[in-house]
């Protein structure tokens, strides 16, 4: 039983850094923020995290 819950807490943490990506935030931090806070992580992102905007990634 114990390890399907690491296997679903550490798929929450991968799936909110994709969240986090997606909202232009760092998604590493996010990552281990969820490791740490679970579920709670993924509800601070969703309900108070709003997108960020895009930097300007223009090469010369």
């Amino acid at each position: 039983m114990e390890t399907e819950f690491y296997a679903g807490w550490g798929t929450l943490a991968l799936i909110n850094a994709g969240l986090a990506q997606s909202k232009n935030r760092s998604g590493f931090g996010w990552f281990v923020l969820s490791l740490l806070l679970g579920p709670g992580a993924t509800f601070m992102l969703v309900a108070f995290c709003d997108t960020l905007p895009a930097e300007n990634l223009a090469t010369a």
